[in-house]
């Protein structure tokens, strides 16, 4: 069951990552980028949000739910790996601010290799009575950038050079995105279902409360500090959507638990309806 998950999540989605990185490029142009950059308290405000309040709240609903020791640390894993490809798809279909969500995606990719780990490290320690610590993943990180990152760059190209087809393959390349990782996503809860079907009653309303509490936190602070409201819906995706793919990492190829990726595998079920709701909510 781990190596379908691992061939699952080093191969396959991947691709998908990047074909909807791709997709989210074509839309995009330089001028975005240097919008967001002359306002940067909305980056600051996410990355605060992302990277201090988001664990706290893990901690709290861990201690709240009773949690087991594994799946504590799998919520904590969890609030640890950032939004993504994922959080930048359902920001580009709620009409947030795109360019926002790349460039935190870009800068959460870079800080989570030293925070990750510290957060890891510090919930093992907290919850449990293990001697495993979580090294730097420099290499991993560096591929999660370039699956970010290079798609973007080539669809942005593409836009440059020819706005006519950016925007003709802009709705299609979409559509498949979507599909395709609503596919990936089934795809893995089915093979892991047994494992699923046995914790869910113990961490799904951890899940379900982490999930809706972020995306409530991510749109709530940006209002709360006037931030106006496509920044605020893009916030919105990226503290509430994680990289549910990213965790399941972690907790399987590093940490050797597939009981800790429980947590990861029914948020991404979980995320696809919320965040869903939440999209068309803050479109309309």
């Amino acid at each position: 069951m781990a190596e379908n998950n691992m061939t699952l999540i080093t191969t396959v989605l991947p691709i998908a990552l990047g074909i909807i990185m791709l997709g989210l490029g074509l839309s995009l142009t330089l001028e975005d980028f240097r919008r967001v950059l002359r306002g940067p308290k909305a980056v600051l405000l996410a990355l605060i949000t992302q990277m201090v309040v988001l664990p706290v709240v893990a901690v709290l609903l861990s201690l709240f739910f009773s949690l087991p020791p594994d799946l504590a640390i799998g919520m904590m894993i969890l609030a640890a790996s950032p939004g993504g490809a994922t959080a930048n798809l359902f920001s580009h279909l709620a009409h947030g601010d795109v360019a926002l969500n790349l460039t935190l995606t870009a800068v959460n990719s870079l800080l989570s290799i030293v925070t990750l780990p510290l957060i890891v490290n510090f919930s093992v320690s907290f919850f449990s009575d293990r001697d495993q610590t979580l090294g730097m993943m420099f290499q991993k990180f560096a591929e999660v950038f370039a699956i970010v990152v290079l798609p973007v760059a080539v669809g942005m190209f593409i836009r440059s050079r020819r706005k006519s087809l950016a925007d003709s393959l802009d709705k299609t390349v979409r559509i498949f995105s979507f599909a395709f990782l609503l596919a990936i996503i089934v795809g893995a809860l089915i093979k892991d279902w047994k494992t699923v079907a046995e914790f869910l009653p113990q961490v799904g309303g951890a899940v379900l409360a982490f999930n809706l509490l972020s995306l409530g936190f991510g749109y709530g602070l940006p209002k709360l500090f006037r931030i106006e409201d496509r920044q605020a819906t893009a916030i919105a995706m990226e503290v509430g959507i994680h990289n549910g793919a990213l965790a399941m990492f972690v907790a399987i190829a590093i940490l050797g638990s597939v009981t800790m990726a429980t947590p990861a595998a029914i948020y991404s079920l979980l995320m696809l309806l919320t965040a869903g709701i939440a999209a068309w909510l803050l479109r309309a």
